[in-house]
Order: structure tokens, then sequence, then C-alpha cells
């Protein structure tokens, strides 16, 4: 079993699923509201938890009701969260809008998220033991770095999703092995709109990238190879979403199984395919025998 250790957000959601999104200064009416734990880096230790890795949070929550309840769904799903720490103070929130088309906007208040500027005694030794390192960019940028700089002294995969897009330092993407932008964020990082030219201007920065395309795939590239186009199954969305972080989940589960990339995407690809049918972050993201499945399905279709 593939061991990933993951540094990030930990955030509730609060969901708001409306006809269409509001304008500016505009009132609509939704038809309803979830509250569910959420932050990008509680997603992606729940997708590769329930993808099947031996997974640990490193991260913190506040001392409130909402901090009770992000730690409690961790350890549901079997993510080890002895390096989740509790600090004074409100947990963080998502604030969620999701249309009927599946679409989302959201605006993310840190809260405890905040307080992560280091690394705690303990966390390197974790990080040390796994086969890969999670990071995104919901926690300041200073733990980020830190986390990735042990990562690479200690020979483990780091894995950066950039998001929210921002300049990152030269020292991180250094320490970065793998790059997984959305289209939108690989675009902020280079003022280039399309993605394969993005991709090509990253590898000067990164050795491999992945830019996810929705609903039409990911674009893999890495220096010395010809790039890779995978495409997504086909569904009809509800919420988009956690897919992003449940494709990292589950390809850094599939990686550090041994898989060669291109099998890794599709395996990943129909993870985020099957969270998107359902409403919610992280109760949406599937389990490995949901995985295996729809995609052994996938394959017999594409044979026949």
């Amino acid at each position: 079993m593939t061991t990933i250790a993951v540094l990030g957000s930990t955030n509730m959601d609060l969901v708001a699923y409306v006809e269409r999104a509001p304008e500016r200064g505009e009132t609509v009416t939704g038809r309803a509201f979830v509250s569910a734990p959420g932050g990008k880096g509680a997603n992606q230790a729940v997708a590769a938890a329930r993808a099947g890795g031996r997974v640990a949070m490193i991260g913190a929550v506040g001392d409130d009701s909402v901090g009770i309840r992000l730690r409690a769904a961790l350890d549901d799903a079997g993510v080890a969260t002895g390096a989740l720490r509790e600090v004074a103070g409100a947990s963080g929130t998502a604030h969620i809008v999701v249309d009927d088309a599946g679409s989302n906007a959201i605006v993310v208040i840190p809260g405890a998220n905040n307080t992560l500027t280091a690394l705690a005694p303990g966390d390197e030794h974790l990080i040390s033991g796994a086969d890969t390192l999670l990071l995104q960019l919901e926690v300041p940028l200073s733990a980020v770095r830190a986390a990735a700089e042990a990562a690479r002294r200690h020979g483990v995969r780091t894995v950066l999703t950039p998001a929210p897009a921002q300049t990152l330092p030269p020292g991180l993407l250094a320490a970065t092995d793998l790059l997984v932008p959305n289209a939108h964020e690989a675009a902020a990082l280079t003022g280039i709109a399309d993605p394969h030219e993005a991709a090509r201007t990253l590898l000067d920065r990164v050795p491999e990238v992945v830019i996810t395309l929705g609903g039409a795939g990911s674009l893999y590239a890495a220096r010395g190879a010809d790039p890779l186009t995978v495409a997504a199954p086909h569904v009809t969305p509800v919420d988009t979403t956690a897919a992003g972080d449940t494709f990292v989940g589950a390809l850094a589960v599939a990686l550090g199984e041994g898989r060669p990339m291109e099998p890794a995407l599709r395996w990943a690809s129909v993870a985020a395919a099957l969270s998107v049918r359902h409403a919610g972050a992280s109760t949406s993201m599937p389990h490995r025998a949901e995985i295996d499945e729809a995609a052994g399905g996938a394959r017999r279709r594409a044979v026949g």
C-alpha cells in the first residue's frame, strides 16, 4: 500500500445550489444548502485514502465545533490526523455556489489554516516516511515550501496543485516533481491560454506537468518526452467542486503503486468523473472498488 502525506487546508464547505450563479449586485433564490467537510488538502487526503492509499494529514483546525467535525470526517475516511493541529479561533470555511450545470464559484476564508506557517516537530519525520507528498496553496506558502524541501531531502515525490493560482517562488518549484494545475491555473502561471503551450513553458520550471482540462480530460508533459492527452469519461455533472482534488488523490495512489503515467491518468480520470455525479466535496469521492469497477467498464467499452 502506497503511503501519502498531505499538507494543506481543512475547511467546512458551505454550499448553495442555484439554477444559475448571481451576477454582480444581483440576488438569486437557491434551491438547497448543505455544509460538508472540505478544503483542498483534506479533499485530496480523503480522495487518496478512499482510492486505497495510507494517508496522513498535516494541517490545522480551530477549537470550535467546526474543527471537531473536520477532524472526525478525516478520521472516518481513514486519514491519520495526529499531525492535524488544533489552534485557538475559527476553523476555515469555503462559501460555494453551485449552478445547475455543475459549475461552481468559491470564496475561502482560511481561519485556522493561516496559522500553518511552518512545519511542527514531527512533520518532517512523517513526510520522510511517505512515498508521495501532496501540496496545495490554501495555506501559507512558507509551510508549503518547507514541506516540499523536506520531501526533497528525503527523496519523496512532491505533487503540487497550484490553487488558488498565485506567483510561485523558485525554491518551491525547484522542490516540486509534478505540478498539477487546471487550465485556468496553468494560464495564470504562464500568461499562455493554450494548455499545450503552457505545459511546455512550465517544463522550464518543473520536470513533469499534468494540466487538468475538466470534461476534456488531462494533458501530461515531461522533459524529453512527447506530450500525452487522456480523455475523461463522459458524465453529466451534478457538482464539480472536488473533481480536481479527487483526480490528484487518485493519481497519487496510482503512481505510488508503480503504474505508468498513462494508465494512472486514466484511472484518476475515472475517479474524478465518478465524483462529479454527486453533490458535495469529500462526500462525493469514490472508493477504490467503485473506481476499479468503473475503470474496468471503460476499458471493456473501449475494446468493444
